[in-house]
This record gives structure tokens, sequence and C-alpha cells, in this order.
């Protein structure tokens, strides 16, 4: 290489096959990396939204079997929130139905409901955070065992040499150099996104939880007060 040619792409272009390799699978994993961001961007907003929607109409004093009614027709399109009010008072009429009256285990099975159907709401939200996790720490040390292996090569290529000048150095340095700036550069979005992607799973989960804890109570108020199902309070 010309050891005035030092452009990014000549950097790219005349490095080692390993280390080119090293850079393709990082440009590679940093698309992923962002495709991953925008999904989980837009997923958590989501979630938000039909949250917000649920909680806005179950508080409003609707009848708890016209919220499950429609839970039930539109799961498809129904937020975590709903679904898990769903599972809640689908197994609780099923125990009524089967003529158990007692108070506790009415309880227990609706709020075993909630808690099984949160776990798997959780789960898909929590999708590729992991992903976003193992980026954010593996990227560097794939970038800087490409630059190690550059280097390596470019001095080996120093080896024939009679006089090594810093303008015969330079070119193979910055070749292997290239690969940890990729790392970076494939790192750094991802520690951000999966510090506030976690962040924000946490308050998705503590207010699902919350609803599942007062719904539980309205159960219970509901059983101490009259066997129907009454509304949801104002």
């Amino acid at each position: 290489m010309n050891s005035q040619d030092m452009s990014m792409l000549s950097l790219v272009l005349n490095a080692s096959w390993v280390v080119q390799f090293v850079m393709l699978l990082l440009l590679g994993v940093s698309v992923a990396s962002w495709a991953a961001i925008f999904r989980k961007l837009f997923g958590l907003k989501r979630v938000g939204r039909l949250n917000d929607e649920f909680e806005r109409e179950f508080w409003s004093g609707a009848s708890l079997n016209d919220l499950y009614a429609h839970a039930a027709e539109h799961a498809q399109h129904a937020g975590p929130m709903e679904r898990i009010f769903a599972s809640g008072m689908r197994e609780f009429l099923k125990l009524r139905e089967r003529r158990i009256q007692d108070a506790a285990t009415l309880l227990d099975g609706a709020r075993r409901a909630m808690r099984a159907s949160f776990q798997r709401e959780m789960d898909m939200i929590e999708s590729s955070l992991s992903f976003l996790g193992s980026v954010a720490s593996v990227s560097p040390y794939v970038g800087l065992f490409g630059t190690v292996w550059g280097i390596m090569h470019a001095f080996t290529g120093f080896a024939g040499m009679e006089q090594v000048t810093l303008a015969t150095v330079a070119p193979g340095i910055a070749e292997a150099l290239v690969a940890t700036a990729i790392g970076l550069f494939a790192a750094i979005p991802a520690v951000v996104a999966y510090n506030r992607f976690a962040r924000d799973i946490d308050r998705v989960a503590t207010r699902q939880e919350t609803f599942i804890e007062e719904f539980s109570n309205i159960l219970q108020r509901n059983l101490a007060a009259q066997p129907a199902v009454p509304s949801a309070p104002h």
C-alpha cells in the first residue's frame, strides 16, 4: 500500500484476510444490533401504549365481564397487561363454574394464572436483550483480536526490510487498528441500548406486578362482598 494512501477504504482493502473477516463479522453484528435496537424501541413503545389504554379502561368502572369478553375477542392485538388480566379472569371463572366457593382457592388460582401469564409476557418483552448484551461485551474483544492479528502480520512483513521507517510502519498498524474501531462502533450503541431497555423493561415488570396485586385485591373484596363478579372500581 502506498504510504500516502491512508483512506479508510484503502486500509480495509489492504488488510490481511483475517482482519478483513473480523471487520466483516463486526459490521454484520453492528447491522443486526441496530435492527434489534429499533425493533425493541418500537416494541416497548407499543407495550406502554397498550398497557396505558387497558388501565384507563379498567379503572373507568367498566364491567369485569365486559373487559374479559373484549380481551378474549381481541387477544392477538391485546397488550401484556390485558392478557394477564384475561388469564386471571379465565381461571377465576373456571373455578367458579366448578362450584368452588372457597375464596382462598379462587384467589390462589387466579393469582397463579396471572403470574404464569406475566412470566410469558416478560419473556417476550425481554427478547433480543441478551443479544445486545452479548454484542456490547464481546465486540471490543473481537475487534482487539483483529488488531493484534493485524499488527503481528504487519511486523512479520517488516522482518525482511533492511530499513524500517514510520512511513512503512504506519499503514500496517493503521489497518490493524481499524478492527478495534469497528468493534467499538458495534459495542457502544449496544451498551447504551441495553442499559436503556433494561431500565424500561424493569418499569414494565413493576407496573404489571402492581396490577396483579391490585386486581387480586379487587377479586378479594368482591368475594367478600357478594358471590357475583361486580364492576371494577371507579
